[in-house]
């Protein structure tokens, strides 16, 4: 069982950076970032094992911060994906290829984790991948495959990062094997208004929680975007809507002791479309110059 935390995803990309170009967040500028975040979350969440990943576990360690980290990787798509938007398409050269990478992705993993045993809390192995829109779409037999033989190099509690339908529709196999079950739960993206978007978590977990008695349940993504450019009720997407839905949320999860991994620390501009309205852009509770959103511009340390 997990302890009770206050959880992040953390991402440290700025204007100009971006993974898909390589050009990474720099060790001093990851230091600003954990020491705006520490004394307000116990665990962050990070999607990778790139530079990126890595620098956050030196930095951790380096400055003895008060964190503690769940590490993921993401899989190559096994599956080719007509129905994904934005290029999901494998041929079967391509699909043998990844199958090999992924496994040595979990290799690195396991190498990582297993060298900051004192920092990494968590593993997944994998972010939505079972999502018929997902551009790396994975049997989920295969990433039952991959639990498996994660737990055979490593220690620690293993996962799944996926939406509430997935879990409880086409991943059941998977949860037999995972340690806990991690959701994903966004009102915004179904179109709640701000008045129901906590009843719809709340909903999430229950369901998921109902199905699977057996296993911890909690939430790896969760959040409220202050920018939409159409695909959400755009009247509810901006900072004042963003303060009161995490108030209520955080509030219902200190008092059920739910870990929840708020979506996320820090507005990346590289995400998503041209169009700077780009609800992928606007996730922060923090600005991408670090200046607090509404939310976030009054609290105090836990």
């Amino acid at each position: 069982m997990l302890n009770f935390g206050k959880g992040i995803c953390y991402s440290g990309y700025r204007e100009g950076q971006s993974p898909l170009k390589q050009i990474y967040p720099t060790y001093n500028q990851i230091l600003e970032d954990l020491k705006i975040l520490e004394g307000k979350f116990d665990y962050l969440r990070m999607y990778d094992t790139s530079q990126h990943s890595q620098t956050v576990l030196r930095v951790i360690r380096d400055y003895s911060l008060n964190f503690k980290v769940m590490l993921g990787v993401e899989p190559q798509g096994e599956i080719s994906n007509p129905n994904c938007p934005w290029g999901g398409l494998h041929s079967d050269e391509e699909i043998e290829i990844n199958k090999e990478k992924n496994y040595q992705q979990l290799d690195q993993l396991a190498n990582i984790a297993n060298q900051y045993q004192d920092i990494v809390f968590a593993l997944s192995v994998g972010n939505e991948n079972t999502s018929d829109w997902h551009h790396n779409l994975m049997p989920a037999d295969q990433l039952v495959n991959h639990v498996r033989y994660l737990k055979n190099i490593v220690s620690l509690p293993i996962t799944f990062c996926e939406g509430t339908y997935a879990w409880n529709h086409h991943c059941q196999k998977l949860a037999d094997v995972v340690d806990f079950i991690s959701i994903h739960s966004y009102p915004l993206w179904v179109r709640k208004p701000l008045s129901e978007a906590v009843d719809l978590n709340i909903e999430d977990y229950k369901m998921t929680n109902k199905q699977y008695p057996d296993k911890q349940v909690i939430f790896t993504e969760y959040g409220w975007t202050t920018s939409s450019s159409g695909q959400m009720i755009a009247e509810d997407t901006n900072e004042e809507s963003q303060k009161i839905y995490l108030e209520a949320i955080e509030k219902w999860a200190e008092t059920h002791q739910v870990i929840m991994f708020l979506f996320e620390a820090f507005d990346e501009p590289w995400k998503g479309s041209n169009n700077p309205l780009e609800p992928e852009k606007h996730w922060g509770i923090y600005r991408e110059d670090r200046t607090p959103k509404l939310a976030y511009q009054l609290r105090r340390l836990k």
